[in-house]
């Protein structure tokens, strides 16, 4: 049988230090990255959007003067399916004191999945199909899900890349309400 070498278990040990630094790396990165502050008066792009149920054309501008959390999603993510309870939860909280979740599906082809989840999960607030274009117009949304908090004034005051807790979401709105 043959015997670890002093060397051997020296570098197992340094590795051991590097995934837990690499741990504590992605720990933080989740856990402080969650919301990514933007900077400067950046305007909420425009979008003019079928709805995922009818097809009914559904514009930014019929949400002037609403706060809004705009969020690109799929129905094949895991984590964006996760999110729809506190999303709901969120629309109905707020939405009495002009607050609105508009939900951005990047998935592909006809709307039939995505209308099938909407009657399935009971989602309560507007789901619409995203085009590229549109995706673009955020900032070339690549990850699902991303979310923008939008205020009253219509400028994107936050972005969030990936999954998002009820409570940040709950705080950050109330902020822009």
């Amino acid at each position: 049988m043959r015997e670890w070498g002093s060397d051997a278990l020296q570098r197992l040990k340094d590795m051991k230090k590097y995934m837990v630094a690499l741990r504590l790396l992605i720990f933080s990165v989740v856990v402080f990255g969650l919301s990514v502050r933007v900077q400067g008066a950046v305007m909420m792009p425009a979008f003019s959007l079928p709805t995922a149920i009818d097809g009914a054309v559904v514009t930014s501008e019929m949400y002037r003067g609403k706060a809004m959390l705009i969020t690109f999603f799929a129905t094949w993510c895991p984590p964006c399916l996760q999110e729809i309870p506190t999303l709901k939860a969120l629309h109905a909280r707020f939405q009495p004191q002009g607050f609105a979740v508009v939900a951005l599906s990047v998935d592909e082809g006809p709307s039939r999945a995505v209308a099938q989840l909407v009657k399935r999960a009971e989602i309560n607030y507007q789901v619409l199909m995203a085009d590229r274009k549109t995706t673009q117009n955020f900032g070339g949304v690549v990850a699902i899900p991303t979310s923008f908090l939008v205020n009253r004034n219509g400028h994107v005051v936050k972005k969030y890349p990936g999954f998002v807790p009820h409570s940040l979401l709950e705080k950050d709105i109330v902020s822009v309400l």
